[in-house]
């Protein structure tokens, strides 16, 4: 692998949600098999992706993830983040805070087959607003179990407010054409002085862009509009929705790397080789920012979609 390809393809990492959950509002194939989860990651390896997002929520994801990593020898040459479980700690005792979540992480190594894992996430982002829930996984860092910790944000208050934590390594946000809060705030610039690496997930919004007009439910209808422009736009410079909202986040010289899902291996390849042909795209990239910067919340959360 050249130095060019290797380098556009170290900021990607693999997100495994689609392996352990029926996942994303444009899957119509639902949860892939066993067989063809272990296919995608091998895949993803072998085109030169080293870094795997994970979660003890995302159901047997991080057995089939440790499976694939045992499977080929790589506990060395991959790096894994997962999250604690979400809420696990909304009714424990603060004196049982450290043993719990100890517990929950000393699972999702033996799922995931290892003694370590490269990032430790909060997946209830209230969490790292307790002092003694930050000791906590300060704790597990000293005794090996984890090499970095951090948390998955969804509002804008919750990432400010842990970018300015020193014990804090990695955030994990979600940034796209639609949402695009966090640039109306000064986190980057915190993220950057505390030296916190950061992942961006929900590039495609769980598969929305690529919902048809037709297809769209009722309670998006407003997303109709919102696509009309945005077609319009990226017309102009020859980008398809996804290759538009995949260098949106990839080109943001702020995000250290950028976290998608797929569905399939033509999905894989086909997000690979955008990362690689590294297409200008700047000047489509400014004009999106300037059309799409405030979006209504019920559009961007996909936790408020009526199920």
């Amino acid at each position: 692998m050249n130095k060019e390809r290797k380098k556009f393809l170290e900021r990607l990492t693999l997100g495994t949600v689609q392996f352990g959950l029926d996942y994303g509002i444009n899957n119509s194939g639902g949860k892939p098999s066993h067989k063809k989860s272990l296919e995608m990651l091998k895949f993803a390896y072998d085109k030169g992706i080293k870094i795997f997002d994970t979660a003890y929520a995302y159901g047997d994801a991080e057995e089939i993830l440790g499976e694939f990593s045992r499977m080929y020898n790589l506990e060395r040459e991959i790096k894994i983040v997962t999250k604690l479980k979400p809420n696990i700690l909304d009714e424990c005792k603060s004196d049982n805070l450290q043993e719990t979540i100890i517990a929950n992480l000393i699972e999702s190594l033996r799922r995931l087959k290892r003694d370590c894992v490269d990032g430790y996430l909060l997946h209830t982002p209230s969490y790292i607003r307790n002092k003694k829930v930050v000791e906590s996984l300060v704790t597990l860092k000293k005794r090996g179990l984890v090499k970095n910790i951090g948390v998955s944000i969804y509002e804008e208050r919750d990432a400010v407010y842990a970018a300015g934590l020193k014990e804090v390594d990695y955030i994990q946000i979600p940034y796209n054409i639609f949402d695009q809060r966090l640039d109306r705030t000064n986190f980057f610039q915190l993220a950057k002085e505390n030296h916190i690496t950061i992942f961006a997930r929900s590039a495609f919004l769980q598969g929305l862009f690529f919902v048809s007009d037709e297809k769209i439910p009722p309670y998006l209808a407003k997303v109709k509009i919102y696509f009309k422009r945005l077609d319009k736009i990226i017309s102009k410079y020859n980008l398809s929705r996804k290759q538009a909202a995949f260098l949106f986040s990839y080109k943001n010289k702020n995000i250290d790397y950028v976290v998608f899902g797929v569905d399939n291996i033509k999905q894989l390849a086909e997000d690979i080789n955008m990362a690689e042909k590294n297409i200008d795209s700047e000047k489509c990239i400014k004009e999106l920012k300037d059309n799409f910067d405030k979006i209504e919340k019920y559009i961007i959360f996909s936790s408020l979609w009526k199920k």
